[in-house]
């Protein structure tokens, strides 16, 4: 099973975080105010980038270093600038999908 770690582009300019195993689904559930306080706030307007994993832990691990990085970070992460290599410090399987559902 694939585990998936997106980043969305939320209303008011801000980036969410989050993990799960369909990120179609979830990002349809974000839209429609299920799940996350932050995105009953501020809702989501397009998926920004998602990372495949082979592991759940793996992902958790790096949605929470996600949350917790500065806001430069994020946003070089997804502009392809910082590689997950380099940001987590260590080797991690992973398969970059930019871009792969369009918002509703």
């Amino acid at each position: 099973m694939a585990h998936f770690v997106y980043m969305l582009e939320c209303y008011g300019d801000r980036i969410y975080t989050g993990y799960t195993t369909d990120v179609e689904r979830r990002f349809k559930e974000h839209q429609n105010k299920k799940g996350a306080h932050f995105t009953k706030v501020f809702k989501p307007q397009k998926i920004l980038k998602v990372f495949e994993l082979t592991s759940k832990s793996e992902a958790l691990a790096l949605e929470y270093k996600i949350k917790k990085s500065s806001r430069e970070i994020k946003t070089s992460l997804i502009q392809g600038k910082l590689n997950l290599v380099d940001f987590v410090g260590e080797k991690i399987e992973e398969t970059c999908i930019e871009n792969k559902v369009e918002p509703q």
